[in-house]
């Protein structure tokens, strides 16, 4: 009987803070925690699939948003792999209309209408991009709608919530092509070891502070700039098909993280005629930026049997360089 009177009493007590949680709308991990980047490599190859690379997408999760970024033929089959719900998907973010970067919408989209996809799917795109879906969406016999919208998007911010804002920047690949850089927003933050000392427990006015208000507590004045600090908001960069240019440098300063393509090993002349980059250029944008942390990716199928050199290359220059893999997972 004692025990049942115990597991009822922590019952109500835990129903209880939930509760409170509802009315006041807290969010604990926000105020200490740093909420997860989430980042998934679907595909990392370039324009002919091997393999082991897939076509190029990546997906990016934060909070409750699931952001892919390219969509090459195969890749629902690799959100499968990384045990992603595609459903879950509400933001796809295109560079540009070459095969190797889009084959894959067409399919996705069928996969989105057959299992009810219940959200409203956001496209951003280049210049061209609503006409582009607009043939896709007429090429196939129709196996169900969902809804979404299409924004065309050029050079700055193509979206902004409380959280974070999408940045975009001009490439240079013989069409319309972008690159992307997700930017957290600065948060902040309660110093735990500060508001222990103030014994305030789960209290509502913890919010306050958090919102940078001051409060009364019993009869003495808080002030939110003693208890907080401001933690700088974190950067994703990313960069696929483009010949080297300034607008890249633009882009990813001051990164957490650069994704870059680094379709040829050493030749620049290559590299030059088909509007792509080498490991040497991507990692001087990386240097040049200041960014902390280099993904490679987009490599060409020709180095398929050399690609630890690649990345030992890399890490000569750049100490924080990596090669992706498909199906690679990292948080920041």
């Amino acid at each position: 009987m004692f025990k049942f009177i115990l597991f009822l009493e922590h019952h109500l007590i835990f129903t209880y803070f939930l509760h409170l949680i509802k009315i006041y709308k807290w969010d604990f991990i926000t105020y200490f925690m740093t909420e997860k980047i989430e980042i998934v490599f679907l595909g990392t190859g370039s324009a002919v699939p091997t393999i082991r690379r897939n076509h190029p997408s990546i997906f990016l999760r934060y909070k409750d948003e699931n952001m892919l970024f390219d969509c090459g033929e195969g890749t629902q089959r690799q959100i499968r792999k990384a045990r992603l719900n595609p459903c879950k998907i509400n933001r796809l973010f295109i560079t540009h209309w070459h095969g190797d970067h889009v084959l894959g919408i067409p399919g996705l989209l069928q996969t989105l209408a057959l299992n009810n996809y219940n959200r409203e799917l956001e496209i951003y795109g280049p210049k061209g991009t609503k006409s582009y879906i607009d043939k896709i969406m007429s090429l196939f016999v129709n196996v169900g709608k969902i809804k979404f919208k299409i924004h065309e998007v050029s050079s700055g911010k193509v979206f902004e919530n409380k959280d974070f804002k999408i940045e975009a920047e001009q490439m240079l690949h013989g069409t319309e092509c972008l690159a992307y850089s997700f930017i957290e927003k600065d948060k902040l933050r309660i110093d735990k070891n500060k508001l222990k000392k103030l014994k305030l427990g789960f209290s509502p006015i913890i919010q306050k502070l958090k919102e940078g208000n001051d409060v009364m507590i019993d009869g003495k004045k808080i002030k939110s700039k003693d208890i907080t600090y401001l933690q700088k908001g974190r950067k994703v960069s990313i960069v696929l098909d483009t010949r080297e240019n300034k607008n890249i440098e633009k882009l990813s300063k001051n990164s957490d993280l650069l994704i870059s393509e680094s379709t040829y090993f050493d030749d620049e002349d290559l590299a030059k005629e088909h509007k792509h980059m080498t490991l040497k250029q991507a990692v001087s944008i990386a240097k040049k930026s200041k960014v902390k942390k280099l993904i490679l990716l987009h490599i060409s199928q020709k180095y398929e049997s050399n690609e630890k050199d690649f990345e030992k290359e890399a890490r000569k220059l750049f100490k924080n360089s990596f090669l992706a893999e498909d199906l690679m997972k990292i948080e920041i």
